[in-house]
This record gives structure tokens, sequence and C-alpha cells, in this order.
């Protein structure tokens, strides 16, 4: 079992395992040099050899207990054929969509185009790093895929004229739930041994439309996730009410996000916690990475907990920075 298995299924509460959201990413050196020769970011994903040298580079420099793989929530919109674009200093772009042409698409063509992402963990979790590790596999939230796919863009501002057709939305997320679930179940199937489900936007829906949203969608594939015998994190950032989620969603793990406070869900949440830790901390010195690290540690001492980010690695992060979080974490007692 290992570190995470035994903090998600409650076999160790006194150990505090640890990885990082964007671990293996723009702050790290030899990431930034693939990037620089590969200038498309979903080509990049599809790569099978740098995918694997991008989600180990991490676990090469640092003690962490697990490996996520390098891809993007994107993926799947790009699975349905919805083109999808990086812009330089501006994010995702993504193409027109046309529902009708989405029923069309089988879960063998959707499958198959992804295939690539498939075979790239499986050769991640063969790799001798990952021995006692977990390797992480992940999904975006169905809502959050949705604004990109009809945002065609990150979203800035509440969605209110994008999500008037409810109709749309009601069949837009049902397919999209769908394939998420496809996806997910390829991956746990190459070897991903936990799925963490990103809902990045979350916070933009009110709280009249949350059980439609994100409370009925999310419970759907987290019961699929659990049919598969695996253990699900949820991360829905921003949302207002942590304890309902948990209620109605039944995650094994939450991800908080750092504008939460830790001590009101130490009191009202029972299941495991991860994350929370402001990544611009990070930025700062050691000194004041050690307060706010150990403030975390201190106040889930007694509780199961994944030490993480409350949102990813910024770029501008300094690798040694992060060593010395890590090992913060790792000498915690």
């Amino acid at each position: 079992m290992t570190p995470i298995q035994k903090v998600i299924y409650h076999k160790n509460k006194n150990i505090k395992p640890v990885w990082l959201m964007r671990q293996a990413g723009r702050y790290l050196p030899e990431f930034r040099k693939i990037r620089r020769k590969n200038t498309n970011f979903i080509d990049l994903c599809l790569n099978k050899k740098q995918v694997k040298k991008i989600t180990l580079q991490p676990i090469k420099r640092f003690n962490l207990d697990a490996a996520i793989i390098f891809s993007d929530i994107l993926m799947v919109p790009y699975g349905l054929d919805q083109d999808v674009n990086f812009k330089k200093n501006y994010g995702p772009i993504l193409g027109e969509l046309e529902l009708k042409n989405l029923y069309k698409i089988s879960h063998k063509d959707f499958t198959n185009k992804l295939n690539p992402v498939y075979e790239s963990l499986e050769t991640i979790k063969k790799d001798k790093l990952l021995k006692n590790r977990d390797l992480i596999g992940f999904v975006g939230g169905p809502w959050t895929v949705l604004v990109y796919m009809l945002n065609k863009k990150s979203p800035k501002k509440n969605l209110n004229k994008l999500i008037k057709d409810k109709g749309l939305t009601s069949d837009l997320l049902e397919i999209i739930t769908n394939f998420l679930c496809v996806h997910i179940k390829n991956q746990v199937q190459s070897g991903a041994s936990v799925i963490q489900i990103f809902d990045s936007w979350a916070g933009l829906v009110k709280k009249k439309d949350l059980e439609r949203n994100i409370y009925e969608p999310t419970k759907k594939i987290v019961n699929f996730i659990h049919s598969l015998k695996t253990p699900s994190i949820c991360f829905p950032r921003n949302i207002e009410n942590y304890k309902e989620f948990t209620d109605v969603t039944k995650p094994d793990v939450i991800s908080i996000d750092y504008k939460v406070d830790p001590i009101k869900i130490i009191k009202n949440i029972k299941i495991p916690v991860q994350g929370g830790l402001d990544p611009e901390i990070l930025l700062t010195n050691k000194k004041n990475i050690k307060l706010k690290t150990q403030k975390y540690l201190d106040i889930f001492k007694n509780h199961p907990y994944i030490f993480n980010l409350g949102h990813g690695v910024l770029p501008q992060t300094n690798p040694d920075m992060v060593e010395y979080l890590i090992n913060l974490v790792k000498n915690f007692k």
C-alpha cells in the first residue's frame, strides 16, 4: 500500500504524504527545455516519450509520494473532436462546438484519439521510480470542461449568457460526464492508481444551480471511480461549502484551495483532506514557507491529510524552494 493509499483508507494518520499540483511543469528548467522544442501543447501531451520524461522529472528531483501524468483536462474536448490550441501568454483557445456532432462520436473513436495518453501511463507505471508511489490520473470536473467547451477560452467572468439555455447545458453535461468516465476507465486500466477531479471553475456556479451543474454530475463520476475500486480526490476550487460538497458527492479525499480556512475544514469534514497552501508562499522566503507549512501540518496533525498546494505550482517558482517545502513535510513529526 502506498503512502497516499494509507491515508485514504485510514491505515495511518501519522504520515503526511506530499505531491504538488502542476509539479511537472514550467518552473522546472528541464521541462522548459522540452517545451521550447515542442511548441504544440496538445501534440506534446500525445508524445509518449516526452510525457514519460516530463511526468518523472519532479520524481527524479524531489522526495514526492506520487507522480501525476503530464496531460491536460482539455484532452477530453480534443477527444470529442473540438479544436484545442494553446496560445502563449493567453491560454487555451477552443474551436466551434456542434452538439449534434458529439452524438456521433463513439467510445472507441474517443479512446483511439487519446490512446497515446493511455500508452504513456502504461510505460510510466512500469518505471522503477514509481515503486511505492502512486501514479495519479485526472480529469476536469464536468462543469469545468463544459465551461471551456462553451466559452472556448478560460472564463474570467460569470457565464450567465452562455448557460441560459438549460437544455443545452444539461445535454452537454451528460455527454461530457459520459466521456469523462471513459477517460477515467482507460487511465485506471493503464495504471493510474488514483483519480483526481479538477473542477477549477466550480466557484462560478450559483448556489441554486450547484445540484444540477456540480453535485449531480460529480457524484456520478465519483461513483464510477469507486466502481473501478480506485480512490477519488475532488478539487472543487473556490466552492463555498466544502462540507455540503463532500456530503453529497462522497469522494475519498477533498482537496481544498488556498482561500479556505483550514480550521473550518478540520471542524466540519471527517474524510481525508488534501492541499490548502497558497502557491505564492513558495515565491517568498524559507522562514515564511516554514511558518505557513507548519500551520497546515499542525492543523491536520491528527487528521488524514495529504500535503499539497491550494492550486498549481506557479511558473516563477524556484525549484530549490519546492525542495525545501517537501523536506519540511517529510521531516514533520
